[in-house]
């Protein structure tokens, strides 16, 4: 018996061009500067992934790169929008400090109040870290995301937010061990070998029938995917991912974004979700 399909809802994402994407420094353990990046093959790659989402019916609105800041690209750590409210980002490193400074310039010239923007206090780094369903906003800490940062959206957004202990540093990001499949129905897939016993059985109460990925397709970041509720957009490595979602009715759709893999990064990383 066929699974039935799942239904997509159209989506709006702020995505950045690597124009100026390089590997110079080492902030995570993907990073190694002495493997040079392919800067034609990265926008390719990039190029690709915005097509492919222009072509699925959603909206790619654009952020300008700026040459001081290579991992602009990675457009999902620069903020956490939810019901049209905008959570800054305070990052951990110093590399990247200043990318939080020009997603909030992006959002006041793109027609958002001030009511609606909020400058943190506490360190957290965007989606990166932060994950939403319908129920819950679930939110990494143990190597960027201060946990003081899960009150502070709490108490922004007004949505109950649940801490999750990363302990594997591949893993250092929520978005690397965790993706959300069906906003809607509080549906997921994660690596439980990157969270704490503890996190994993928080995981294991709130989502018993959650997709569990292996080590392998982690590794190959594939957790590091978007999901508008249908298409599933995931590195093409994760090759055993696929079967798993398109028995649930998901319809897989494999990237190539080996380049900026180099940097940490893949699907979500690239992708920041502006919910209305």
């Amino acid at each position: 018996m066929r699974p039935t399909p799942r239904e997509s809802s159209p989506r709006r994402y702020l995505m950045c061009p690597p124009a100026h994407f390089t590997v110079t420094y080492s902030i995570n353990p993907w990073m190694d500067p002495t493997k040079p990046v392919d800067l034609p093959l990265a926008l390719a790659q990039w190029e690709d992934l915005r097509d492919r989402y222009l072509s699925l019916g959603h909206t790619v609105e654009l952020l300008d790169p700026d040459p001081a800041l290579p991992d602009m690209v990675f457009a999902a750590n620069g903020a956490t929008v939810v019901g049209g409210r905008v959570l800054g980002a305070r990052f951990a490193h110093p590399e990247r400090t200043a990318e939080a400074d020009a997603h909030l310039a992006w959002f006041r010239r793109n027609g958002w109040a001030e009511e609606d923007l909020w400058i943190p206090e506490h360190v957290n780094e965007g989606e990166g870290d932060f994950a939403v369903t319908a129920s819950w906003i679930l939110a990494g800490t143990g190597f960027r995301s201060s946990p003081l940062s899960h009150g502070e959206a709490q108490e922004f957004f007004g949505r109950p937010v649940i801490g999750l202990e990363l302990v594997d540093p591949r893993y250092y990001h929520l978005d690397t061990a965790l993706c959300v499949l069906d906003e809607a129905g509080d549906e997921i897939m994660y690596y439980p070998g990157a969270f704490s016993p503890g996190s994993r059985a928080v995981l294991a109460r709130l989502f018993p029938g959650a997709l569990l990925a292996t080590e392998e397709d982690a590794a190959a970041l594939g957790l590091n995917a978007v999901s508008d509720g249908r298409h599933v957009l995931l590195p093409q490595t994760a090759t055993g991912l696929l079967a798993p979602l398109r028995a649930r009715g998901f319809e897989p759709v494999g990237m190539d974004l080996g380049e900026l893999l180099k940097g940490g990064g893949s699907v979500k990383c690239c992708t920041q979700e502006l919910r209305p």
